[in-house]
């Protein structure tokens, strides 16, 4: 798993503040926090070029507007961007203010996300 432990440890730090009830699993090659059980945000390691990238889960119209910033990524793991879905890179979130922004983006989009099916055993 490729992840930055001062990048959780800061996402940690923050949902605490704003006494965000969340869980974390290892998802996409890194860690992703989930909130009401649906994938809100996360942290991963870009395997080719070792950045440190915050995982962020959007609106639609947020999704649009983060494309257009110059510390924003579509996030790709098939080739094919995922729609939604954004990694900003460390410039984007180098400040507690700026990290705390994306955190707040995406914990607005989660009670209209969709849940991941349940896997029956």
């Amino acid at each position: 798993m490729a992840f930055s432990e001062e990048t959780l440890n800061r996402i940690r730090e923050i949902l605490f503040d704003k006494e965000i009830i969340f869980s974390e699993k290892k998802m996409f090659s890194g860690v992703c926090i989930m909130v009401d059980e649906k994938m809100c945000c996360g942290t991963h390691i870009d395997k080719k070029t070792n950045e440190d990238l915050l995982l962020c889960r959007l609106s639609e119209e947020e999704y649009e507007k983060a494309l257009e910033q110059p510390d924003c990524i579509p996030m790709e793991f098939t080739g094919k961007p995922m729609k939604g879905y954004i990694f900003v890179t460390r410039n984007g979130f180098n400040t507690k203010q700026k990290l705390s922004d994306w955190l707040q983006l995406c914990l607005a989009f989660t009670p209209f996300a969709k849940s991941s099916k349940k896997k029956k055993c």
